[in-house]
């Protein structure tokens, strides 16, 4: 696959956090379900080793604004983090 102007994509693998269960159900714990903000990355975080890994990571991608952890385990519960939360509402 290549971008538009021809060029390679670059593919950077992220850590994952141990799996995370709530009743009996795995739950999407991920880092890949960061936002990009205007002024800033924020990513979710879950009380794990690897959280420091792909801040880390991130901070080195993302050179032009600072990678912020979000504590995330309270809101993967329902099934997605800080990306999900940006996503477009239905209209009534």
């Amino acid at each position: 696959m290549r971008l538009e102007d021809g060029s390679k994509l670059e593919v950077v693998p992220l850590p994952m956090p141990r799996p995370l269960f709530f009743d009996g159900q795995r739950v999407p714990a991920s880092y890949a379900n960061f936002y990009i903000a205007n002024a800033a990355v924020l990513v979710p975080t879950f009380n794990d080793p690897n959280d420091r890994k792909a801040l880390g990571l991130l901070a080195e991608l993302f050179r032009d604004r600072p990678v912020v952890g979000i504590h995330a385990v309270d809101l993967v519960w329902g099934l997605g983090t800080l990306h999900c939360l940006t996503r477009e509402q239905p209209a009534l």
